[in-house]
């Protein structure tokens, strides 16, 4: 009795595989199609070239009280008290303006998760939905690296996906 379970699941093995069906989807390519990409990026690009340009602004005050630091040194007739206050001053103001890199990397670095996770998960929502209406067994991400080989019977379905989220 149990050498014939044995075989018939041996036999109904290779038909359960055969019922699969694979996918895979150029991720980057619908990503990159997709219009809320595009205006996050622009979003992303306005921000940060706002906070660069507040740094490089920073960065000019910081190198006009060294400039002037250099010349208090080299006078002789400047007190040290003077020059070391400068000095005290310039550090403060260095300092500062490596935190101000510090807050601007992470408050991009947030807002970038921001305005993608919306993106993300639309993007995985149609992959799903195209899982479920195709009824694919998996769909994987078609990244280069990811898949050591693709056979014949596996359907790109990055087309479908493009379809499912309106774009052409």
């Amino acid at each position: 009795m149990i050498k014939r379970l044995i075989l018939a699941a041996l036999v109904a093995l290779p038909f359960s595989a055969l019922a699969q069906k694979f996918g895979v989807v150029d991720v980057e390519t619908v990503f990159q199609a997709m219009p809320e990409s595009a205006a996050a990026q622009t979003q992303m690009t306005d921000a940060s070239k706002k906070y660069e340009d507040e740094f490089q602004k920073l960065r000019e005050e910081v190198d006009k009280l060294f400039a002037e630091y250099q010349t208090l040194e080299k006078d002789p007739s400047t007190p040290q008290a003077i020059k070391e206050r400068r000095l005290s001053e310039l550090q403060e103001r260095d300092q500062k303006v490596q935190q101000f890199r510090n807050t601007a990397t992470q408050d991009l670095a947030r807002l970038q998760e921001q305005l993608m996770l919306p993106i993300q998960q639309k993007l995985g929502e149609a992959v799903k939905a195209v899982g479920q209406e195709g009824n694919f067994t998996f769909i994987f991400p078609n990244e280069q690296g990811f898949l050591l080989y693709t056979g014949t019977d596996v359907t790109d379905v990055t087309a479908l996906v493009k379809t499912k989220l309106g774009i052409k």
